[in-house]
């Protein structure tokens, strides 16, 4: 039996999920089994979940995060592909329960998929979203491939610079991503190193370039957090297009982005 069964906001949820993880696929940002996702559910968790028995003993974090207690995840599996969790998102990640701890999880359904090696990077910046009494459900890495471009160019290797030449490609960067985008220097994957740069960067930005590497991304919800990253590596790919035609793009003028900013009433800090 499913955790999913007879509970309609988790298989919308799920579903969700699936299919973020198609569309990355389909954007080559996701090879192999490369980039996670993890979603907290405990908004749509049933009152008998506390009751399930884990299908593992509890796993360390790496971590005590003490506004995880008590709340469940999906969480993407170590090693599956995207375009496999796309088909059957139940056997490519599973459901986890923070115990009361809040420095282990265990695995609860539907099967003991273990869970991605960056999951501590994951449920830090969960922590902070929940612990700060955010809305954001959603965390998102994945490998754009015109962000991760980008990345390697050392003008573009700080937060300032790289963001006023997104937001100047096309005003729908700055309208749907007011926020901009972080920078997160080169990190050895899935360290807490890592973990600990993206936490202050997602104080002030909702989604943040980890250095030749891929984007961390965070949102309401799984579609919030993809739209966010597609928006700014849409933008990406207009500067890079623009360039090889042989020139540097002229992009839209600083008067003309604040007039955006102004009249559209975007927003500058993340609004819970």
């Amino acid at each position: 039996m499913s955790i999913l069964e007879n509970n309609n906001a988790l298989s919308q949820l799920i579903a969700d999920i699936a299919e973020v993880a198609g569309h990355i696929w389909l954007k080559g940002w996701g090879e192999r089994n490369g980039g996670n996702i993890t979603v907290r559910l405990t908004d749509c968790a049933e009152p008998d979940w506390a009751d399930l028995p884990p299908l593992t003993e509890p796993i360390p974090i790496g971590a005590v995060l003490p506004h995880l207690k008590g709340h469940y995840f999906y969480a993407k599996g170590t090693q599956k592909r995207m375009r496999d969790l796309a088909r059957a998102p139940m056997r490519n990640g599973a459901v986890i329960r923070i115990t009361d701890d809040c420095a282990h999880y265990q695995i609860i359904a539907d099967s003991p998929v273990k869970p991605t090696s960056e999951l501590p990077s994951h449920l830090m910046v969960q922590n902070y979203l929940v612990g700060s009494g955010s809305r954001y459900t959603a965390t998102l890495h994945t490998h754009p491939i015109e962000l991760v471009a980008m990345s390697h160019l050392t003008r573009f290797q700080d937060s300032d610079t790289l963001t006023q030449t997104l937001w100047s490609m096309i005003p729908e960067t700055l309208a749907f991503a007011p926020l901009g985008i972080g920078w997160v220097p080169y990190e050895l994957p899935g360290s807490i190193e890592l973990a600990q740069a993206t936490l202050a960067q997602i104080h002030d930005y909702d989604v943040t370039l980890w250095e030749k590497h891929g984007v961390f991304a965070v949102g309401q919800d799984i579609m919030d957090a993809f739209d966010q990253v597609d928006v700014l590596n849409k933008a990406a790919v207009i500067y890079m297009s623009a360039r090889a035609m042989g020139g540097e793009p002229e992009g839209l003028a600083p008067q003309d982005m604040k007039d955006i900013q102004r009249i559209f009433a975007l927003p500058k800090t993340r609004i819970n």
